[in-house]
């Protein structure tokens, strides 16, 4: 098949978030300037850049992570595992402004070491983030698209020592989490490695 999104799909529910898949999950922590803690999940997330490390989520609507990251210039991105997709899922609620995440899905916030806002201290890996800019995109027409995307520097990682492997990151065992289309999730349970190739002269 195929379709123009303008004009609709035909299908039971949208195809766009699944074929755009997995993606991983921004589980972003911030502080409110009035110093309440703030935790939500944001599956339009990924790191564009490596130097230097560069993250970013996007907010349909400019909800309250995006607000408060813009206002405070920092938030921090906590790694969600299998282990904790629950959790995870607890704070997507659609909680009215005020409300503590952390306490609501009976996570541990632990303080971070150079930015103010608490991270999930059950999170197998953290890292601290102080924002750089705040895009709007804009569509074809020119119309802001109601998308706010923060983009930040990461200027801290924290790793559990349980997820290390030899010295390395162990996706396994942490079984990062990732969001597909429509209601489902995948978790990393296997990995396999490829060298890219180096071109040769003559």
């Amino acid at each position: 098949m195929f379709y123009e999104p303008r004009n609709g799909h035909g299908l039971p529910h949208d195809p766009f978030k699944a074929i755009v898949a997995p993606r991983p999950i921004g589980w972003i922590s911030t502080r409110r300037p009035d110093g309440g803690p703030n935790l939500a999940p944001y599956s339009f997330f990924n790191a564009f850049s490596s130097n230097p490390h560069l993250v970013w989520f996007s907010s349909e609507g400019e909800k309250d992570s995006a607000s408060i990251a813009r206002q405070t210039g920092e938030f921090a991105v906590n790694l969600v595992s299998l282990a904790l997709a629950g959790k995870m899922n607890e704070t997507a609620i659609d909680a009215p402004p005020g409300i503590d995440e952390f306490e609501l899905a009976g996570l541990t916030p632990a303080p971070c070491r150079f930015i103010s806002c608490p991270r999930v201290a059950e999170a197998p890996a953290v890292l601290e983030c102080k924002v750089t800019e705040v895009l709007e995109p804009h569509d074809l027409q020119g119309n802001h698209a109601g998308v706010f995307v923060v983009t930040g520097e990461v200027v801290g990682v924290h790793i559990d020592d349980a997820m290390l492997t030899d010295g390395l990151f162990d996706v396994t065992k942490a079984q990062n989490l990732a969001r597909l289309g429509y209601m489902d999730y995948a978790a990393v349970t296997e990995t396999f490695a490829m060298r890219r190739p180096r071109w040769k002269e003559g």
